[in-house]
């Protein structure tokens, strides 16, 4: 590392460091400062830590050595002492890299002796490595070809074992099928007859084994046949293998497999057969015995569900059980022709089927119209393993009296007492044939023998088939009667408790889907045609409506009932229809839909035909007395009565406004009544007959249309109410008509001292809304609604008559001061009618005695008013009326 400075390379060799020039810098800044050497205070420096120059030395273990640096780091030693310490520094790293040179020098000889020779050591190396080279070649080549070779045999191997496999495979095959036959005794044809002649085969076979099956034991026979079936499930899995080899052999002995396959199925089909006749009751055969026979039922369902023929099984049972009862029950003249008793094999069980709990759950919703609501398959069906209980539709089949309801309690005897262990033993058996993986279930299917589907269906392909085409054949005149309603759904309804109750005694839940996927059964239900039955329903209810609605709505001239009677005959007739749609007479669950759409038409067309009476109503005074109701109330107003409000005193115009008081109030009855009842039906009934919300709009939307509904019909009692409260109005302000007349009275009598007794006409104010209520001791009009109109009819009557009686007081205000006016003349000092007036003045007093009458009157009023509980303080128009008689300003002129 060089430690001379580049700007004293030219000088390098006489001061390389330039020491002296630093020297007298130094020197010359020490003498032109002299006053900063030393403190102003006479304090004295700390002496600086000396620091040996080291290997540690940031300055001198740096990239580049940087002179200005180091000597600053360095301010405090003099030049002289630096240079020395430098020399210093300067003779340990000579030692030092002396002292490493010998360390290492004997090591750095001995390498460069051992390196002699080397290179011809090396090069006497390389002579060798090309022999060696072609030798692992050649090496190399003969491995290859040895495991080529190997490779081959192990193919041959390979091959030849392949071949072993499938000669024991056949060899398999070969002793299957004599094993098979040897079970089923089966002779063998001479070798020179040719495998066409089939039917031979199977003829002798089949007399060959009925012969060895009268040899055996009946109870044997089952699970030998269940044994040969085994064997046979084998020898179909193995031809499968050796056919997917394209094996000829398999090919040629196909024939005997099929022979095989024939005897074993005619066999099993001649014992299921005879087990069968032994199980219905057509063999003579005790009890006890049946029971023996039991075990072979199984064995044979057994067998039939390891080979798949499921269906040859349905098939026997349509033909052995089913079909000959059927044919002799259902049939065309069946339900006149009297039934024969069926006699179980044992007591009729309660049950109507088997796998159902007791559990509340499992019972259909309580409703009141039908018990047969159509149940989800989680509801209709359960396991068997929970035991069993009656099902909740049989009691409609216990009708004696219906030929229909004893048709079908007999054909569910019979499916009880035929079919429920037959039923039950197929259902086990299915279930733990899906419950274990058999890997030559397959292989069967692949003989040609394949289904539709796994397993036994009894229920849907033995059962229903037979009967579901009996009934729609033999008996669909009878039961499909959509032309007559009432029959139709006598039948629908007895119809589908026999089809619950049938669902009720299948094994489980997969065999009621099975049983409602048929297309015996798609067909079964479109023959109901409901939306037929419907039609008849809607034109019979709607007609009774429409016939009812173009009545007139005539009053019977007497007051309403109690309040939850319905009055006029349009509500009765809307009311007994919306009923109807929910009656256990005419309701179907599957059209609830279709009713509940009618029950919101019917309540639609109330409305309009309530709004046309309205409309077509013309009460004349009505505009005027809403004008009454509107107007703003004032201390000032000076408005003059209506003419037509209170002139009619004539007997028919009473007369029309009594018809028209009691067909209003019959209405609004009937509205409220309907109203009220309507929300009851829907709590009681339609929420529960209505479809699960996902099937409808939902149960929320549904409310609310009914509310939509009703509340519009309830908004038409308004204008009905506003009606009413004119006709009332304008019977209460006929006495204030007497108001005109008190000046005259007054001032015709002799008696000129202040009135003390209120006029007697007052009462008769509000007598008429008395009257109307049944407040008086007579039944009024409008006794039913009291509880609900007594109080606001009787607070807007009693502003419209304060209103009436303001105008009326103001115009006699006017006519006195008018009056004063023209007696006092232009001379006369202002006077005020009713001031206090000087005892000299007759008119004066004549003007105070009027003040006095108005008062009373006015307080009468309100006591009067007060009866009825009405607040006469609340009342804008009476505290006017009250200030207006105790002023004794006279009313402005407008």
């Amino acid at each position: 590392m060089s430690v001379l400075s580049p700007a004293a390379s030219s000088s390098s060799s006489a001061d390389p460091f330039q020491l002296e020039r630093l020297a007298e810098e130094l020197a010359t800044r020490e003498l032109s400062h002299p006053a900063q050497s030393y403190p102003q205070d006479g304090s004295s420096h700390d002496l600086p830590i000396y620091t040996p120059l080291s290997h540690e030395n940031p300055f001198l273990s740096a990239e580049k050595f940087d002179v200005e640096a180091f000597l600053l780091s360095r301010s405090h030693t003099s030049l002289q002492d630096l240079r020395a310490e430098l020399r210093d520094y300067l003779a340990t790293l000579k030692e030092e890299l002396v002292k490493l040179i010998n360390d290492d020098y004997e090591a750095f000889i001995s390498l460069s002796t051992d390196l002699k020779g080397e290179g011809e050591r090396l090069t006497g190396l390389k002579q060798p490595l090309g022999a060696l080279k072609s030798e692992i070649s050649l090496s190399k080549t003969e491995l290859r070809a040895i495991q080529d070779e190997i490779m081959l045999k192990l193919e041959q191997r390979t091959v030849i074992r392949e071949e072993k496999a499938l000669l024991h495979l056949l060899l398999k095959i070969s002793e299957s099928v004599t094993r098979l036959e040897s079970l089923l005794s089966i002779t063998n044809p001479s070798q020179d007859e040719e495998p066409v002649e089939y039917e031979q085969f199977k003829v002798s076979a089949t007399s060959n084994t009925t012969e060895n099956n009268n040899e055996r034991s009946p109870a044997n026979k089952a699970k030998h046949l269940n044994r040969a079936a085994a064997e046979y499930t084998q020898l179909l899995y193995h031809a499968s293998k050796a056919r997917s080899e394209n094996c000829a052999f398999v090919d040629e002995i196909q024939w005997k497999i099929d022979r095989i396959q024939s005897s074993l199925s005619s066999d099993l089909d001649a014992l299921f057969a005879s087990t069968l006749s032994a199980i219905a009751g057509d063999a003579k055969l005790s009890e006890l015995e049946k029971n023996k026979i039991l075990p072979d039922l199984t064995e044979c369902i057994r067998t039939y569900d390891v080979l798949g023929l499921w269906r040859d099984a349905e098939e026997i049972l349509r033909s052995e059980v089913m079909r000959p009862f059927i044919k002799k029950t259902v049939f065309t003249g069946a339900l006149s022709a009297p039934h024969s008793p069926l006699l179980p094999h044992t007591p009729f069980r309660s049950s109507m089927g088997s796998g159902f709990s007791n559990s509340s759950s499992s019972m259909p919703p309580r409703t009141p119209f039908t018990p047969f609501t159509a149940f989800s398959t989680q509801q209709s069906a359960f396991p068997s393993s929970l035991g069993k209980t009656k099902s909740p539709y049989s009691r409609l089949l216990d009708d004696s009296d219906d030929p229909l309801a004893r048709l079908y309690t007999q054909i569910l005897r019979f499916v009880e007492r035929d079919f429920s262990s037959i039923m039950d033993v197929a259902e086990k058996v299915s279930v733990k044939s899906r419950s274990s993986t058999d890997p030559f279930q397959i292989d069967t299917a692949e003989n040609g023998r394949k289904r539709d589907g796994l397993g036994f269906d009894i229920m849907a392909n033995v059962i229903w088939n037979e009967l579901g085409k009996a009934i729609m054949d033999d008996l669909g005149g009878f039961v499909f009667a959509s032309g007559r309603p009432d029959e139709f759904r006598k039948n629908y309804e007895i119809t589908q408790a026999f089809i619950r109750s049938l669902e009720f005694m299948a094994p489980s839940a997969q065999s009621v889907q099975s049983m409602r996927a048929h297309p015996v059964y798609s067909m079964f239900e479109k023959r109901w045609q409901l939306p037929v039955y419907f039609q008849m329903r809607w034109k019979e209810i709607v007609s009774k409506v429409e016939d009812a609605l173009a009545l007139p709505v005539e009053p019977s001239g007497k007051p309403p009932g109690t309040a939850d009677s319905l009055v006029t005959p349009q509500a009765t007739s809307v009311w007994v229809a919306l009923t109807a749609c929910w009656s256990a007479e005419i309701y179907i669950p599957e059209l609830s839909h279709r009713f509940w759409r009618l029950t919101l038409q019917l309540l639609s067309r109330y409305r309009v035909w309530l709004n046309d009476v309205v409309q077509d109503t013309n009460y004349g005074s009505l505009n005027s007395v809403n004008t009454i109701n509107t107007g703003k109330v004032s201390e000032a107003n000076t408005r003059s009565p209506t003419p037509g409000l209170s002139e009619r005193p004539s007997l028919e115009a009473f007369s029309a406004d009594e018809s028209l008081l009691l067909r209003y109030v019959s209405l609004i009855a009937d509205i409220k009544t309907l109203q009220f009842s309507t929300m009851n039906l829907w709590q009681e009934e339609i929420c529960i007959m209505l479809p699960e919300p996902d099937e409808l709009d939902g149960d929320g939307k549904s409310l609310d249309a009914l509310e939509n509904a009703v509340d519009a019909i309830s908004a038409l009692l308004r204008p009905m109410s506003s009606t009413v409260i004119a006709v009332l109005t304008e019977r209460c302000i006929v006495p204030l008509n007497a108001v005109k007349k008190i000046r005259t009275d007054l001032r015709a009598k002799a008696n000129k001292q202040l009135p003390t007794e209120p006029h007697p006409w007052i009462t008769s104010v509000l007598r008429p809304l008395k009257v109307f209520f049944g407040l008086s001791g007579k039944d009024g009009i409008g006794a039913v609604l009291k509880t609900e109109y007594l109080d606001p009819w009787s607070k807007q009557i009693f502003e419209n008559v304060c209103e009436k009686y303001i105008s009326h007081v103001s115009t006699l205000k006017k006519a006195e001061e008018s009056l004063r006016r023209l007696k006092r003349g232009p001379k006369n000092t202002t006077f005020s009618l009713f001031g206090s007036a000087s005892p000299r003045d007759v008119e004066g007093r004549d003007e105070e005695r009027i003040r006095v009458q108005l008062i009373l009157d006015v307080e009468a009023l309100r006591k009067d008013a007060e009866t009825l509980g009405i607040i006469p303080g609340d009342s804008e128009a009476f505290v006017v009326l009250s200030n207006l008689v105790q002023s004794n300003d006279p009313p402005e002129t407008s």
